[in-house]
């Protein structure tokens, strides 16, 4: 069954209107905005090592042997001395990637943490 164009549009009119005959309107209810997330970066347990090769407070490393899982500090404090060489920087997942080089007599080691743990460790 077709209805006349006239009388749908009349109908929804008449939709819109509570008892009284007065028209009612429903206002828009903006979404809930979600709170803001402060990009602080990753958040790292104990010291770290600047971009100087200094860490940036006192370790207290208790870690032995250098192997995966001990901290920047704690790889300084196993060497006996400072790296020749850090690299401090941030990955795309919001981590903190350190490299440190040490320039050793037998060669080149060079080691890679990721949020102030030794993730892996190449020497060429």
């Amino acid at each position: 069954m077709k209805f006349p164009a006239g009388l749908l549009l009349a109908a929804l009119g008449l939709a819109a209107c509570n008892g009284s005959g007065t028209r009612t309107q429903v206002a828009a209810v903006p979404a809930p905005t979600p709170p803001a997330v402060a990009s602080t970066g990753p958040v790292i347990d104990g010291p770290v090592l600047g971009p100087d090769g200094q860490c940036t407070g006192s370790p207290a490393g208790t870690a032995t042997a250098i192997e995966p899982g001990i901290t920047e500090c704690d790889l300084v404090r196993l060497k006996g001395k400072p790296a020749t060489d850090v690299l401090v920087g941030e990955s795309g997942k919001g981590q903190r990637e350190v490299q440190v080089l040490y320039s050793e007599p037998g060669g080149r080691e060079l080691y890679f943490f990721v949020n102030n743990r030794l993730d892996r460790v190449v020497k060429p």
